[in-house]
């Protein structure tokens, strides 16, 4: 238990901002991130083409629980990262912040736009 961390994030609520994502930039700052809205639950197929910089990928539900962690991925992969099941919001973080601050299946994430219906 690492108690709560703060993050400054970006909202991408816009089917533009969802597919832009975090693409070309060449840097996050620290405790950084951009949250996806994927408007309902559904399965999210992320990836990580056009990205620079290595991420770790939060899956939250409806509800704002962390439903699971895709950590370090791969620059400029085209591979698809899968939510494990039928998630709402995606953060996007650099990769190691998950495990420096313990993010994991279970904790809540606590933002004006996450868990409003």
């Amino acid at each position: 238990e690492t108690g709560d961390h703060e993050i400054v994030v970006e909202l991408a609520d816009t089917e533009q901002q969802r597919q832009r994502g975090l693409m070309y930039r060449t840097e996050l700052a620290p405790d950084h991130g951009m949250i996806f809205d994927l408007g309902q639950p559904r399965t999210a197929s992320m990836w990580m083409a056009n990205t620079l910089i290595p991420l770790d990928m939060v899956f939250i539900g409806p509800d704002g629980k962390v439903m699971g962690v895709a950590a370090d991925t791969v620059p400029f992969s085209e591979s698809i990262i899968s939510s494990p099941g039928p998630v709402r919001y995606v953060l996007e973080i650099n990769a190691g912040m998950a495990a420096e601050h313990g993010i994991a299946a279970g904790d809540t994430v606590i933002h004006s736009a996450v868990g409003v219906e």
